[in-house]
């Protein structure tokens, strides 16, 4: 069973910044996507950016280029996936998740809470 483990959430202020890390039970590059997602309070699970092994990533229209998505360097053998989150934004507030896909199986991780004060 995968496991994957997510960190670096917290509460930051407007235009703030954050990077939130997944690691994983197994070498991410095993997975066929990673990716993030988030969801707040009374609303749907959202995609927030996603990559494919070969390295292609995708985004939310609402990320309006201030998140990265990456992967750690392949030589390292405890390598994540990171999302960098810059000029946050009070509607950014929710509970982000790690997603992984292996062949037909998804994983989840817990969460991690990112608040955005105004």
């Amino acid at each position: 069973q995968v496991q994957l483990v997510e960190s670096g959430g917290g509460l930051v202020q407007f235009g703030g910044s954050l990077r939130l890390s997944c690691a994983a039970s197994t070498s991410i590059f095993n997975f066929k996507t990673v990716g993030w997602y988030r969801q707040s309070p009374g609303k749907e699970r959202e995609l927030v950016a996603s990559m494919t092994a070969g390295g292609s990533t995708n985004y939310a229209e609402f990320v309006e280029g201030r998140f990265t998505i990456s992967r750690d360097n392949p030589r390292n053998p405890n390598a994540r996936v990171n999302l960098q989150m810059n000029n946050l934004k009070p509607e950014d507030t929710a509970v982000y998740y790690c997603r992984a896909v292996q062949g037909v199986v998804v994983y989840w991780g817990q969460g991690t809470q990112v608040t955005v004060s105004s």
